[in-house]
């Protein structure tokens, strides 16, 4: 019989032991490292990745745990390099006690690896007669001879298995999927087989959600119901409805539960967006001072989906009002009349111009381009070196545009282009015949994942009988922010005939609120071009340098380059990329600044 002295003398023995027993524990206990050899780049990382060792390096171990996790880390080691083609691979090397921690060495011979000798793809039926599966085809990854790559195959399946599905083949499935890897040939054979069924034609499209009939959304469709189906096609009509800007949500999907008979019928799912659009915000351009915009937009007036803009802008230099009216058209191409209204009242170092006009359009989309025909009516008063004039024209014009962007707010892979041209015939409603053509291009190409390069150029001609019926808005200028910098806006151009300069220095000299420089009335013909570098040190701030070249003039014999070259800093701000420049005039002139302030704010394209 035990008494309770001696109880209490077990309990405290057996509390003693067991502080002994934690304190060897924990004494013995220490991190443990890994040191690899004989493999690099993504090899090494997958290695590392794939040791259960190497999880151990922030916490610790006693001897017997690092001494478990090292018998597994050559199986490990050569696991984690099979997905990369790797199968004979040898791994050897030692546990070291250093002092109560742990070093596990390991010496990898990653081996030969294994290639492809055979990549066997069969699809029956005419499938592989469809460009997207063709394509698919013939980028599948890893091709024969190359080295076997796990992540390349099931990427490949994938791309395969979408076109498939994108070419109009919603039952086609994958039945064989097979790797045979001979280790002692240092080969393997990709054997895989697809059943593609019957290729879907489209079938009815109906609309849900949206706030126009079906008879008006028709207009958006790019297929006839009983063409084939195509996933192009159906992205083709989720993106003419985001453009339209009518909605919220725009989703277009097949609807493949009610599919039969090889017909899939198409569901569009949309939700409107807010009918009525209020902006409104400050802005500064060097060109044209601080200044302020604001505007309203109606984005649909009635049920057939017309729509009406007013914007408004009043800046230091310049004032704008507009108004349009857009008119739908049924067709597949957003075949659109536009109908406007504009006035302008610009005050520069170069000229003043107070013109208002009326404008008729039609416009759609033509093979990419945005095409329009139009009709300008613009009337008004100015002055260029000082010197007043007066205009009223009525004259045809077309343009072609298009733009592409990866990111609209910030372009790493993208350009723009617009081609324009306009005529006048000199009668009743016009004071003169003139005939001009205009284009303008911006090339935008990321280098690397900190930098950009942007390219930019202008052309412009014009042939015309009575060159000061043109208002400036008409004529060619360079100088400023968009155009070449180091010298200020519109300050390049042909000046003022000789025998004017007195009438113009007289006007200026009596009137002590004129700028009396240069007088520079402009030119029938414009080169300009530009290359600029970015550099971002950080995801929002970046430098960069520039050179701006060319002339506005009015004959070949009296062209004259201009060149600036600078550099600035970029800003990635809330409302928009800012550009700040220092502008230096190569081919500076006594009036010329030695060196120019411009700043921009807005988007890339």
């Amino acid at each position: 019989m035990r008494t309770p002295d001696g109880c209490l003398r077990q309990r405290r023995i057996r509390f003693f032991l067991f502080i002994a027993l934690l304190v060897a524990g924990t004494a013995h206990a220490g991190r443990v490292t890994v040191q690899l050899d004989g493999v690099d780049g993504p090899l090494r990382d997958a290695v590392l990745a794939g040791l259960e060792i190497g999880q151990y390096g922030d916490r610790d171990v006693t001897a017997a745990q690092a001494r478990r996790l090292y018998e597994h880390a050559d199986e490990q080691a050569q696991s984690a390099l099979q997905p990369y083609g790797y199968y004979d691979a040898k791994v050897d090397g030692e546990l070291k006690d250093n002092g109560g921690n742990y070093v596990a060495v390991l010496h990898v011979v990653p081996g030969d690896a294994v290639k492809v000798s055979v990549l066997d793809i069969k699809l029956d039926g005419d499938a592989d007669g469809q460009r997207a599966v063709q394509k698919a085809l013939a980028a599948f990854a890893p091709a024969k001879g190359h080295v076997l790559d796990d992540a390349a195959y099931e990427k490949s399946k994938a791309t395969l298995q979408a076109a498939l599905f994108g070419s109009g083949y919603l039952d086609a499935q994958l039945i064989t999927h097979r790797v045979d890897v001979q280790r002692s040939a240092n080969t393997a054979e990709i054997h895989l087989a697809w059943t593609v069924g019957a290729r879907y034609r489209l079938g009815e499209t109906t609309f849900e959600g949206g706030q126009f009939p079906d008879t008006f959304l028709d207009r958006y469709i790019p297929w006839k119901e009983g063409d084939f189906y195509t996933q192009e096609q159906v992205l083709t009509l989720q993106q003419r409805l985001v453009d339209a800007d009518y909605f919220a949500i725009a989703q277009v999907q097949p609807d493949t539960e009610h599919a039969h008979d090889g017909i899939v019928p198409i569901k569009v799912v949309l939700a409107p967006a807010k009918r009525t659009i209020y902006t409104g915000g400050v802005f500064y351009g060097t060109d044209t001072g601080p200044g302020v915009r604001g505007g309203v937009e109606r984005r649909w007036v009635n049920r057939r989906g017309h729509k009406l803009k007013f914007e408004a802008l009043v800046a230091q230099q310049l004032k704008t009002m507009t108004a349009l009216y857009t008119v739908p058209l049924a067709g597949p191409n957003n075949h659109s009349l536009n109908f406007g209204a504009n006035f302008r009242d610009e005050n520069t170092d170069t000229s003043i111009s107070r013109t208002w006009g009326l404008a008729a359009s039609d416009s759609a989309i033509w093979r990419g381009w945005t095409r329009t025909l139009g009709l300008k009516f613009l009337t008004g008063n100015f002055e260029v070196a000082n010197l007043q004039g007066d205009t009223t024209l009525l004259y045809p014009e077309a343009s072609l545009s298009r733009k592409q962007a990866d990111d609209p707010i910030f372009v790493r892979r993208g350009y723009s282009l617009t081609l324009a041209a306009r005529a006048g015939e000199g009668s009743l409603l016009s004071d003169t015949t003139f005939a001009q053509l205009t284009a303008d291009a911006k090339w935008i190409r990321g280098i690397g994942d900190n930098a950009r390069f942007i390219a930019r150029g202008s052309l412009g001609a014009t042939k015309v009988d009575d060159f000061d019926k043109l208002p400036p808005e008409l004529r060619f200028f360079a100088g400023g922010d968009r155009s070449i910098r180091g010298y200020s806006f519109q300050s390049i151009g042909p000046p003022l005939a000789e025998d004017l300069i007195p009438l113009a220095r007289a006007r200026c000299a009596a009137n002590p609120n004129m700028d009396c420089k240069d007088f520079i009335v402009g030119g029938k013909n414009l080169i300009v071009a530009s290359a600029e570098y970015e550099y971002y040190f950080k995801p929002n701030w970046g430098i960069a340098t520039f050179v701006d070249t060319g002339d506005a003039f009015s004959s070949f014999g009296s062209y004259e380059q201009k060149t600036g070259v600078g550099f600035g800093v970029r800003w990635r701000s809330p409302v928009g990329m800012v550009r700040a420049d220092l502008g230096f005039p190569i081919n500076r002139s006594e009036t010329d600044s030695v060196v120019e302030l411009h700043v921009v704010i807005g988007p890339d394209l």
